[in-house]
């Protein structure tokens, strides 16, 4: 398959619009990460999502629609607290997991009945999504377990020759995927932690939100196929739950404890590594600038594997809001390769 590289055009969206209206496959920008666009109501096209990436067919997708009226197509439950964060956060990096409705394709689901839902903050994927007539299934437009792409340059490296068309549109402002929190009960669950934290939800819908204690915590293993959970018959409801994610080519190892001690831990990691005749790369960002780390991270991870580095050596960030989100993709990245510092 010759892969297209579109720009963002008015008629190069055209095209890509006509690529998923006939059952294709398009990388697109949103202000998260590129997403894999296909017709979320398409299930042989959602199929091709799967084949593509290489992703298990029991990790649900997220579902990109470009206004609210088409929460419609694909639930039939739409409460108070829903609008309340649809007006808060929306278009925007957060994703909603709600009912779905019959006639959204269980493939798209991931074999649940709920769906994923999210607005993206991006003006070229709510074009996209609006001349496809359609809500899109968008991934994130890499083979399954590799780093999260930012750019299109990322999208190409994994997918050239396996979809139809890419655009290239603009770098990814927030660099991590969206925050996904679970509407279907009584408290609302997060079960991928983002950019919106949960400090930001528990405001916006004047309560307490929860955090799913599988982000929380290292599973009891890491198995070869990449599960994350011991339970084979374990139904993840967000994309990030059950497989390892995020993983670079080379070993990487997190060092955990005081900011000071762990840059010496590094530093003398490094010099003995490098003593060995091994590439090193490191990762150290401020705590204070959680959003900064979280736009780089995807970015640092994939220019580490075109530089061919032996390993990567990561300073642990506070595991507190924005932070939180990084530590959940850096413990993954890493497949929960921790070092403590004392």
């Amino acid at each position: 398959m010759e892969t297209r590289i579109l720009g963002i055009s008015e008629k190069d969206i055209q095209v890509a619009a006509d690529i998923l209206k006939t059952g294709g496959l398009v990388g697109f920008p949103t202000e998260t990460v590129y997403g894999l666009g296909a017709n979320a109501m398409d299930s042989e096209a959602v199929g091709k999502v799967y084949a593509a990436k290489g992703r298990p067919s029991d990790n649900p997708m997220i579902v990109h629609i470009a206004g609210e009226k088409e929460m419609e197509r694909l639930t039939d439950v739409i409460t108070p607290d829903m609008k309340r964060l649809m007006e808060a956060f929306w278009p925007g990096p957060l994703t909603m997991v709600v009912p779905a409705r019959p006639e959204v394709p269980r493939v798209t689901t991931g074999g649940l009945d709920t769906v994923a839902v999210r607005m993206p903050d991006s003006s070229t994927a709510l074009e996209l999504i609006r001349e496809a007539g359609c809500p899109l299934a968008g991934p994130s437009a890499n083979l399954s377990g590799h780093p999260s792409p930012t750019t299109a340059a990322h999208v190409y490296d994994d997918l050239h020759g396996r979809i139809d068309a890419i655009i290239q549109g603009e770098p990814c402002k927030v660099g991590i995927e969206s925050t996904v929190i679970d509407m279907t009960s009584d408290k609302p669950m997060i079960l991928r932690p983002g950019i919106i934290t949960p400090e930001e939800l528990s405001t916006a819908l004047g309560k307490d939100v929860g955090i799913d204690p599988a982000i929380l915590k290292k599973p009891e293993i890491v198995k070869g196929d990449g599960l994350l959970e011991t339970g084979e018959d374990f139904k993840p409801k967000s994309p990030g739950m059950k497989y390892k994610h995020y993983a670079p080519k080379a070993e990487m190892i997190i060092f955990k404890g005081d900011p000071e001690k762990v840059r010496l831990a590094i530093a003398e990691e490094k010099l003995l590594r490098t003593g060995y005749g091994q590439k090193v790369g490191i990762i150290i960002y401020d705590n204070d600038n959680p959003k900064e780390a979280a736009h780089r991270f995807f970015a640092q991870l994939r220019a580490f594997d075109k530089s061919g580095v032996d390993v990567i050596m990561a300073a642990a960030l506070e595991e507190d809001g924005v932070g939180l989100a990084v530590m959940n993709r850096m413990f993954k990245s890493a497949g929960y390769n921790i070092r403590e510092v004392k």
